[in-house]
């Protein structure tokens, strides 16, 4: 008769399932760390060149859905 030993490894954080209170498996339960940016400098311009891209997006989007259907807002006006 032989006897054989393994080493049992332990886990990776990844491979860790949680049961939450309600008894159902969480498998999306570790969180990634935290980012901070910490660098403002050019925050609110930055800001406002995506304010202005989306209401350009917007404004071509208006303009197509008035084009095609002859609508302002289709379905509505």
């Amino acid at each position: 008769m032989t006897i054989s030993t393994s080493t049992i490894s332990e886990p990776s954080p990844r491979s860790v399932s949680v049961i939450s209170e309600y008894g159902k498996q969480n498998m999306f339960a570790i969180e990634t760390e935290i980012q901070m940016e910490t660098n403002y400098t050019n925050y609110q311009e930055e800001a406002e060149k995506a304010n202005g891209r989306w209401a350009m997006i917007g404004f071509i989007a208006l303009l197509g859905a008035y084009f095609s259907t002859g609508q302002i807002i289709p379905g509505i006006f």
